[in-house]
C-alpha cells in the first residue's frame, strides 16, 4: 500500500502565519508547508517588522497584537493571493504606511471587495494604478470595528482576511455576507481563530467576531488536502492504492471531499482517524458534481475525466475562472490538446468520455499555475508523452511535486 507523506497545507499555513503574527506571545508552527508562497508570507512579515525563526520542522513567530513593528515598510506578495489579501489586512491594525505589491499575475486577480470594505471600516487605502488591484498602498492607523457588508462570492479569501483582522479591531466586526464561495476555507478559518483563543459566532449570514486579541499557541499544520487530490486521483485511474497519513475524520480541510467524488465514480475510499485511502477498481464511472466549495481539486477532475465510462459534468465554479489562470478554459483547452472533447459554460464544463487510444500526448500550457501542471501530471499516467511548458511553476505549492509524484509512479507501476 503506497503511503505519500505531503507537505502542509498552503491554506493552513498562510492563516497560522497571520494568527501567529497577531497573537500575544511566541507561536511555534510545526510542519508549514515551505514554498514559494508560504516563503512570501513569511518574508511579508519579515519586512513588516515581525520577527521569525526557522529550524527544518518548525517556524517560530513572536507575535504583535498592536501591529507591525515597523513604521513603513514595501511588501511585495509575489504570486501569493493569500499573502496578496491577508497581509495588508493585517498591516491595517497597525501605525504606519504599508506598500503593497505582486507579480504581474497576481495584479490581475481582483482585490477590490475586500479593499473596498476594509475602506468602509475607516482604512485608508489607494490603489495605486488599477482600482481593485495590486498595488496598493495602506496608510494604517488601527481600526475600530463595527459593522461590514462584504461579497464573497469571487473568493472566500475576502471573508477570511476581515474574520483574521476582527479580534485586533477596538471593538470586534459584524460582517454580513452577501456572497460566499468555497464555504470549507471560512471553516478552517474560524476553527484556526479557535485555536489561538477567538470564537466567532454565525448569525446567518452575518459573522460576529469579538475584539481581545488572540493567544499564542504550538500548531501543527496537516498535510496538503488540494495536493492530496493529485495522487487519491493516481490511485483512481490507475487501479492502484495510495494512502496519505495526517488526513482522516478530523481534518480540517474541505477539499479532501473529493474523495467523496471519486467514491461516486467508483473508487473504494477509507477515512480512517488519522488517514485516507483510495484504491482504483478498474471502473470510473461519468458523474455530473457541484464543486462550488471544492474548486481547487476542479482541475484533478477535470483531467481524468476522459478516462470515465460516461460524461464528467463540473457545475458552479465560476470562481475558478479568477484564480492563478482562468483555470476552467485551461483545462478545456489542454483536455482538447489531447484529443478530449470538451464543452463549457460561464460556470461548467463538460468532458465526454474518451477511448484511451484516441488520446494523444502533447505539451499542456500551464499558464503558470500550479494546479494545471499537478493535474495533468494524473493525465500523463494513462496517456504516453504528456509535457508542460513550465513544469517548475509547482514551486508554488510544492516544490518537490514531480520527484514525490514519479515515485509514486513507479510504486503503482510496480504493484
Amino acid at each position: 500500500m503506497p503511503e505519500v507523506a505531503l507537505p502542509g497545507s498552503k491554506s493552513i499555513t498562510a492563516r497560522a502565519l497571520f494568527l501567529a503574527a497577531a497573537a500575544d506571545g511566541v507561536t511555534t508552527l510545526r510542519r508549514p508547508l515551505r514554498s514559494d508562497d508560504t516563503e512570501g508570507f513569511a518574508e511579508g512579515l519579515t519586512r513588516l517588522g515581525y520577527r521569525l525563526g526557522r529550524t527544518p520542522d518548525s517556524w517560530q513567530v513572536d507575535g504583535r497584537p498592536q501591529g507591525p513593528a515597523a513604521a513603513e515598510a514595501d511588501v511585495f506578495c509575489r504570486d501569493g493571493a493569500t499573502t496578496a489579501r491577508f497581509l495588508p489586512a493585517l498591516a491595517a491594525a497597525g501605525h504606519g504606511t504599508y506598500r503593497f505589491d505582486a507579480s504581474p499575475q497576481m495584479r490581475r486577480r481582483p482585490l477590490l471587495p475586500l479593499t473596498r470594505a476594509l475602506r468602509d471600516l475607516g482604512v485608508d487605502l489607494r490603489h495605486e494604478q488599477q482600482e481593485g488591484h495590486h498595488p496598493l498602498t495602506v496608510r494604517a492607523a488601527g481600526v475600530e470595528g463595527g459593522k461590514v457588508t462584504l461579497d464573497a462570492g469571487q473568493s472566500s479569501q475576502y471573508l477570511t482576511a476581515l474574520l483574521l483582522l476582527g479580534p485586533l479591531t477596538r471593538t470586534g466586526l459584524r460582517i454580513t455576507v452577501t456572497d460566499l464561495v468555497s464555504v470549507p476555507y471560512v471553516e478552517i478559518t474560524i476553527a484556526m481563530m479557535r485555536a489561538f483563543g477567538v470564537r466567532v459566532r454565525r448569525e446567518g449570514d452575518t459573522f460576529v467576531v469579538p475584539p481581545g486579541g488572540y493567544r499564542a499557541t504550538t500548531y501543527a499544520v496537516e498535510p496538503d488536502a488540494s495536493t492530496a487530490s493529485y495522487f487519491f486521483a493516481a490511485a483512481a485511474v490507475t487501479g492502484g492504492e495510495v494512502t496519505v497519513p495526517g488526513l482522516g475524520e478530523g481534518a480540517l480541510q474541505g477539499d479532501l471531499g473529493f474523495v467523496e467524488v471519486l467514491r461516486r465514480m467508483g473508487a473504494r475510499v477509507t477515512v480512517g482517524r488519522d488517514a485516507t485511502t483510495v484504491r482504483g477498481t478498474g471502473v470510473l464511472r461519468g458523474v455530473t458534481v457541484n464543486m462550488r466549495d471544492i474548486s481547487d481539486t476542479m482541475p484533478t477532475l477535470a483531467a481524468i475525466a476522459p478516462f470515465a465510462s460516461g460524461p464528467v459534468r463540473i457545475e458552479d465554479v465560476a470562481n475558478t475562472r479568477v484564480k492563478e489562470c482562468d483555470r476552467l478554459e485551461a483545462c478545456a483547452r489542454n483536455l482538447r490538446r489531447l484529443g478530449a472533447k470538451v464543452a463549457t459554460g460561464p460556470d461548467w464544463i463538460e468532458i465526454r468520455p474518451a477511448a484511451e487510444a484516441a488520446l494523444t500526448g502533447s505539451e499542456i500550457r500551464s499558464y503558470g499555475d500550479h494546479r494545471i501542471v499537478m493535474s495533468f501530471a494524473v493525465a500523463g499516467l494513462r496517456v504516453p508523452g504528456i509535457s508542460f511548458d513550465d513544469p517548475g511553476c509547482v514551486r508554488k505549492t510544492f516544490p518537490g511535486f514531480h520527484e514525490e509524484f514519479g515515485a509514486l509512479r513507479a510504486r503503482l507501476e510496480s504493484a
